[in-house]
């Protein structure tokens, strides 16, 4: 299997041109725009509209009964980028693709113009285009608007890069492959006082900085050793000033684990410990406790269909079928609560190399040396599942 020159410039074409319009989760009325075009202009009808700015198209070929769902995420990151002298840098100020989703959607694009020259498989395909997949609200707003109803699959597949993975590798494995996420906000309330005059006062920065180290504790002394789970604190904001003790201090952050029994935990040890230091200073203290993200779970049937097209691409090789898992979110793990599937990653490029930089960073991009291979991989999965 070959991508041409042809359709490799336009793969790179798709690309620039989505990575020069990043839109974030649900405004993504341009981006949708152009993907329907592009699978318009390949004949396939394409339905708008599903879950917000998603989009399904269909490809039938043959008798067969089966139908197989391809994957890719639309939105764009809330940040600048900062990648000086790129030609295709971000036009639209304070949002950039900094996680990739212009590769992914290039990538499936690239399979759809191939399978839809091809012909060479007897079945369905979907080509499935996921709003707001950063915040984790996208894949379940399709599936609450009717996907599967409207567009049912026997299977869905989906990948992401990976910077720090060599190119031309593919990785998955059977199980939980990312974690969860869940969002918290602890909200502290003392009584603020002049800053020379502490008695006066119950200091909410102290017991924050008592919570924070605490929090430290429930991976260490509360979680199982053999189960996997991370509490991170990422922003820390009161109301004081240079002289004045504050009166409200508040703490965000997130927490990861692959299963609901450590995610029940993680979320009561963290309100046994929020609320018993407040209340030994004499503060309040009320958690805000948010489950953004399912985990990623990998279907043991779906699988080694991923891995014998990862195989068929790279060679066998050049795919680990057992990676480690990741302590990253995803919000493909939604549609795997659903119906059954697997998620796969792409490496991206490691060290100084090109696609090295890491995901989430302002000076990050996509890889355009890995379009060809992606988009194999996603038409070899269709090959593999609904051989002709």
């Amino acid at each position: 299997m070959h991508v041409d020159n042809e359709l490799s410039t336009e793969m790179v074409k798709w690309r620039h041109h989505l990575h020069q319009h990043p839109e974030t989760g649900f405004n993504e009325y341009d981006t949708a725009a152009y993907v329907a075009n592009a699978l318009e202009q390949m004949g396939l009808e394409v339905h708008r509209g599903i879950g917000g700015t998603g989009l399904v198209a269909s490809l039938a070929v043959g008798d067969g009964k089966g139908v197989i769902g391809l994957r890719a995420d639309m939105d764009a990151l809330a940040m600048t980028e900062t990648a000086e002298g790129r030609a295709h840098v971000s036009r639209n100020a304070g949002c950039m693709h900094g996680c990739g989703h212009d590769g992914h959607m290039a990538m499936v694009l690239g399979a759809a113009s191939i399978l839809t020259r091809s012909r060479d498989f007897n079945g369905t395909v979907r080509f499935i285009f996921q709003p707001a997949e950063e915040h984790g609200r996208g894949a379940n707003a399709m599936i609450k608007d009717g996907l599967f109803e409207h567009f049912p699959v026997d299977e869905i597949y989906g990948a992401h890069n990976i910077p720090g993975m060599p190119v031309g590798h593919i990785a998955t494995r059977v199980g939980g492959i990312m974690a969860s996420e869940d969002n918290f906000v602890i909200r502290i309330r003392g009584v603020g006082g002049h800053a020379a005059r502490p008695q006066m006062a119950i200091d909410p920065l102290v017991v924050a900085a008592e919570i924070i180290l605490a929090l430290q504790t429930i991976v260490g002394r509360s979680v199982d050793p053999a189960d996997s789970a991370v509490v991170s604190c990422t922003e820390i904001h009161s109301d004081g000033i240079r002289n004045a003790i504050p009166t409200n201090v508040e703490i965000k952050g997130d927490t990861r684990s692959y299963s609901p029994k450590v995610q029940t935990l993680l979320e009561r040890r963290m309100r046994e410990l929020c609320t018993g230091i407040a209340s030994a200073h004499g503060a309040s203290c009320e958690v805000e406790y948010t489950h953004e993200f399912v985990p990623t779970v990998n279907w043991p049937e779906c699988t080694p269909v991923a891995v014998r097209a990862a195989q068929a691409v790279v060679g066998a090789d050049n795919v680990d079928g057992n990676i480690a898992p990741m302590m990253i979110s995803e919000d493909f793990g939604a549609f795997l609560k659903v119906v059954p599937g697997a998620f796969a990653f792409i490496g991206n490029g490691t060290g100084d190399a090109t696609g090295g930089v890491p995901l989430h960073n302002s000076k990050y991009d996509f890889n355009d040396e890995i379009l060809p291979i992606g988009a194999r991989y996603f038409a070899e999965i269709i090959r593999t599942r609904l051989p002709a």
